[in-house]
């Protein structure tokens, strides 16, 4: 296999893996329908940054200790579904807020401004949210550490291919996500209604506690 034929079965292979749905997927949905597109971008650039960090560990050699260690790969995958949890936690926490909110002001819940402008420092809270939603997952550089040496053609120095490897599945990931968030910002208006938006945040927690439940319980 050649270079260039390594690649591009790479470059499938990752758009296949990155438009696969999981937590990472549910975060970046739910920021760049809470506060648009900046947010969801920021959240997509912390995800890129953690993976980009797991795919360059993978090159090293550093994800090995996880195979290596089951403590280590089980305290980071505890770690990883507490931090999953909390952020569900926190979606079904702001959609019971809403509803006390419209109780409290007499508001039906189906009006009202529901775009107002996200707080000041809410992308780097987005960023980090995206770095900490990738780096809390241990089976991402187990993945990572699997995935890359496969496309590795014969002949050719390892560790230089590993690395051009990880920044061409960082970029196939990038642009993914990006075109997710965009998507994502051309239907947010039938978003806006309070109602609504209270659903998808019930709906977005639910799925990251199920998802961090899974990630503790699973081997």
């Amino acid at each position: 296999m050649t270079v260039f034929d390594a690649l591009l079965l790479f470059a499938l292979a990752s758009l296949l893996v990155s438009m696969a749905p999981g937590p990472t997927t549910v975060v970046i949905i739910r920021q760049s329908l809470d506060a648009g597109r900046p947010a969801g971008v920021a959240t997509v650039l912390g995800n890129e940054t953690g993976w980009l960090a797991w795919c360059l560990a993978a090159a090293f050699g550093l994800s090995a200790l996880l195979l290596a260690s089951r403590l280590a790969y089980d305290v980071l995958r505890i770690a990883g579904a507490a931090v999953l949890v909390w952020f569900g936690v926190q979606a079904l926490l702001r959609a019971r807020r809403s509803i006390r909110r419209d109780a409290s002001t007499g508001s039906p819940g189906g009006t009202g401004d529901a775009s107002a402008a996200p707080r000041r420092g809410s992308r780097w809270r987005c960023y980090r949210m995206g770095l900490l939603t990738n780096l809390a997952n241990p089976k991402a550089g187990v993945f990572a550490l699997s995935f890359l040496p496969q496309f590795v053609p014969d002949g050719v120095l390892v560790l230089p291919a590993l690395l051009l490897l990880a920044v061409v599945s960082t970029l196939i990931d990038l642009v993914w996500y990006l075109g997710v968030v965009v998507a994502v910002c051309q239907v947010r208006r039938l978003f806006q209604r309070p109602t609504v938006r209270r659903r998808v945040e019930y709906l977005s927690g639910v799925v990251l506690v199920a998802l961090g439940v899974r990630l503790a319980v699973g081997d």
